[in-house]
């Protein structure tokens, strides 16, 4: 297990960035604590530094995992997102979901069509029907 580089840090950013934007922030600095991102066999997992200084304790080639895998990269270091991560990325997320039309269809749909599946919280619009405008 070892810290990303600063290549595998921006390209993993990159992504983060595309649906969380200037949140990434929130995910090191959090109020219970400093959590880091390491890399193991190209997976880059997501943990706080006690369970980081925990690990020392085991060899590399013991270690499965620890903490939570938020993606890989693949062969081609393009940086993939795993479903594990859809925790940590819903809070900070507004929308976060798959686009049901195109855009040109977006212009044209009347109000009460279905543009956006929200993904990360079915529940939130009937928790949150009043509110939302």
């Amino acid at each position: 297990m070892r810290p990303l580089t600063e290549e595998e840090t921006k390209t993993m950013f990159e992504k983060l960035s595309k649906y969380i934007g200037e949140n990434i922030k929130l995910l090191v600095d959090r109020p219970d604590g400093t959590y880091c991102f390491r890399l193991h066999q190209d997976r880059v997992y997501y943990m706080s530094e006690k369970i980081l200084k925990l690990t020392t304790n085991f060899s590399r080639d013991k270690l499965i995992s620890v903490g939570t895998c938020f993606g890989k990269f693949t062969k081609t270091k393009k940086f993939r997102l795993h479903i594990t991560a859809l925790d940590f990325l819903a809070p900070y997320a507004k929308g976060f979901g798959v686009a049901a039309k195109s855009t040109q269809e977006c212009r044209r749909v009347d109000p009460m069509s279905i543009v956006v599946f929200h993904q990360a919280d079915v529940g939130e619009f009937i928790r949150s029907e009043d509110t939302l405008t």
